[in-house]
C-alpha cells in the first residue's frame, strides 16, 4: 500500500482502529452479562464455559478463513464479512433460549472478531512498516475503549432494569454504523498477496522460536480472555462483590490495558520487544496470583496494566525478525492466539465446576507463568544471539 494517498492511508486507518474499538466491546459483552445469563438459563459453570468455547472456536477458524478472503476478494470484503457475522451472531445470542443455539450465536460472533483479528494488524504492519510497533498499540488503545465501554455500558443499563438480552441488542447499533462507514470507504490493492501459503507452511511458519512465539501467544490469550470472561463472576460468586463492584473492576481492568498500550507503544522499542513482554507477564502473573489468593482483590483489575503491551507487541516482534513469508507467520501466530482463546475460558469454566470458582480463576495466574517462562526462553535465545 506504499502508492496509496496519506489521505487513503488516514482513512484506513481509521477504519482498522474503529474495527478495534468494536471488536473490543462486542467481544467483552459477554463477561458482565455472563452471571445474568448463567441465572436466566439456570446452568452451571461448565455449560457458560462451553458456550464461550462456541465464540473462540469462531474466532480460530476465521483466523484461517480471513486470509483466503482478503486474498481473493481484499480487506474490504473482509471487513464487511466481520460486519454481517456480529449482526447474525448478536441478533441470536440476545434472543435464543437453547444453550446450543447461543454456542452456535457466539461462534457466528467469533468469526466476526476473527476477521477483525488478522485484517486491521496486517493493514497496520503493511503501512507502517517502521513504526509498526507504535500503531498496533494505539490500535489496540481503542479494543482496550471498547472492551472497557462495555461493562460500564451493561452497568448502566442493568441499573435501569434492562435484561442482558437488551444490552447485547444495543450492540447493533454500533455495528450497523461500522458497516455504513466500510460500505463507503475505498481500498487500494495490498501490494504483497495476503494468503497463507499452506502447502509450505511447516517450513515457513514453525522454524527457529516461532514456535515458542505460538506457545506464548496462546498461553497468554488464554490469561486475558480468561480474566475478561470469568472476573465478574469470579467477584461475584466467590468474593461476593455487588454488580457494580464487579462491573467496575472489570471496566478498570481494561481501563489499564488501555492505557498500558497508550503508553507502551512508545517504550517497547527502547527496552526491546521480547524483554518487554518478559517483564509485563511477570508483573501480570505476580498481580493474578496476590488477587486469586489473597483478599486483595484490587490486584485482579491491575493485571490489565501488564497484560496491555503483550498482544501487539508480541506481533510487532515477529513481524520485524521474520520479514519474509509475513501474512503466512502473522496467520499462524493468530491462530494459536484464537486456540488460546477457546482453551482458557473453557478450561476455566469445567474446573470451577470440577473443584471449585477459585482454582478455575486460579489458571489464569498458573497461564501467565506459563507466558513468562517461555519469554525468559526467547530472551535467553536473543543474548545469545539467535533470532528471535
Amino acid at each position: 500500500m506504499q502508492n496509496a494517498s496519506q489521505l487513503k492511508i488516514i482513512l484506513i486507518t481509521s477504519i482498522c482502529f474503529l474495527a478495534f474499538f468494536l471488536f473490543g466491546f462486542t467481544d467483552n459483552l459477554k463477561g458482565p452479562t455472563l452471571p445474568a445469563m448463567l441465572a436466566e438459563m439456570n446452568i452451571n459453570y461448565a455449560t457458560g464455559g462451553n458456550i464461550f468455547f462456541g465464540e473462540y472456536l469462531g474466532f480460530l477458524i476465521a483466523t484461517m478463513l480471513t486470509v483466503i478472503i482478503a486474498d481473493k476478494v481484499g480487506l474490504k470484503s473482509v471487513l464487511i464479512f466481520a460486519g454481517v457475522c456480529l449482526v447474525i451472531g448478536v441478533s441470536g445470542y440476545s434472543t435464543f433460549q437453547n444453550t446450543l443455539l447461543l454456542s452456535i450465536s457466539l461462534f457466528t460472533i467469533g468469526l466476526g472478531l476473527g476477521a477483525f483479528e488478522l485484517g486491521p494488524n496486517a493493514v497496520i504492519v503493511e503501512i507502517y512498516k517502521e513504526r509498526k510497533g507504535l500503531f498496533l498499540n494505539l490500535m489496540a488503545v481503542l479494543h482496550g475503549l471498547g472492551s472497557l465501554a462495555a461493562p460500564l455500558f451493561v452497568s448502566w443499563l442493568f441499573s435501569q432494569g434492562i435484561s442482558w438480552r437488551i444490552a447485547y441488542r444495543w450492540d447493533l447499533a454500533l455495528i450497523a454504523l461500522f458497516l455504513i462507514v466500510a460500505f463507503v470507504l475505498r481500498f487500494p490493492k495490498a501490494e504483497e498477496k495476503t494468503q497463507i501459503d499452506f502447502r509450505h507452511i511447516r517450513s515457513i511458519a514453525f522454524k527457529g522460536t516461532l514456535p515458542v512465539f505460538y506457545f506464548a501467544i496462546a498461553i497468554y490469550v488464554a490469561a486475558e480472555i480468561g480474566v475478561a470472561s470469568w472476573l465478574v463472576a469470579y467477584l461475584q460468586d466467590f468474593r461476593g462483590s455487588t454488580e457494580s463492584t464487579s462491573n467496575l473492576s472489570l471496566s478498570l481492568f481494561f481501563a489499564l490495558l488501555m492505557i498500558g498500550r497508550l503508553i507502551g507503544g512508545f517504550f517497547v522499542h527502547q527496552l526491546g520487544y521480547v524483554r518487554s513482554i518478559l517483564f509485563a507477564g511477570l508483573g501480570a502473573a505476580i498481580c493474578l496470583t496476590v488477587g486469586t489468593l489473597t483478599n486483595l482483590s484490587f490486584f485482579l483489575p491491575l493485571t490489565g496494566f501488564f497484560f496491555s503491551i503483550i498482544f501487539p507487541t508480541i506481533t510487532a516482534a515477529v513481524s520485524d525478525t521474520h520479514t519474509e513469508n509475513t501474512n503466512t507467520i502473522l496467520g499462524t501466530l493468530f491462530t494459536f492466539a484464537g486456540l488460546g482463546g477457546v482453551i482458557g475460558p473453557w478450561l476455566i469454566g469445567w474446573t470451577s465446576t470440577s473443584i471449585g470458582l477459585q482454582a478455575g480463576f486460579a489458571l489464569n495466574a498458573v497461564f501467565s507463568f506459563l507466558f513468562f517462562l517461555s519469554m525468559a526462553y526467547l530472551m535467553k535465545g536473543t543474548q545469545n544471539g539467535q533470532n528471535t
